[in-house]
């Protein structure tokens, strides 16, 4: 029996292939698992439309994201936090950061993507790094001055 997988089966082949297997093997085992669908012709092009689909909205993505990281790395992001007696108020937090980037330049970043070495408690320039998706890394200079 002719069959396409669906995911990565070990000792069998890749997602996306099609393999002959033995009919109890796909009917038992892979069918049931939802490793694998019966490649008649409409699947196998159905599948194929599918995987033109995800790799149309992957290259979105990243043109995306490229010029997401391009908008960010050129200026720099202030954050305005009430002065302490030593540095500031609290911190800056990631959220402080997202909600920064949303008002001055316009752009979504998930609080997730924001990568602190350590956390900012003082006024001044830092550099910080958003992780994108598809291995995309914007460097952005944030600047936290005391009000």
């Amino acid at each position: 029996m002719r069959v396409l997988l669906i995911q990565d089966v070990r000792n069998l082949g890749k997602k996306g292939e099609i393999k002959n297997v033995k009919d109890g093997y796909a009917l038992n085992f892979l069918i049931p698992r939802n490793l694998a669908k019966i490649a008649t012709d409409k699947i196998v092009e159905e599948w194929k439309r599918e995987q033109a689909e995800l790799e149309k909205r992957r290259k979105e993505e990243i043109e995306r994201f490229t010029k997401e990281k391009e908008i960010l790395e050129d200026g720099k992001v202030v954050i305005k936090k009430k002065l302490a007696p030593v540095g500031i108020k609290g911190s800056v937090k990631k959220d402080d950061i997202a909600k920064a980037i949303k008002e001055q330049k316009n752009i979504d970043v998930d609080k997730k993507h924001i990568e602190l070495k350590k956390a900012i408690k003082s006024t001044g320039e830092f550099v910080i790094d958003i992780k994108f998706k598809h291995g995309i890394h914007a460097k952005v200079n944030i600047e936290v001055v005391g009000e």
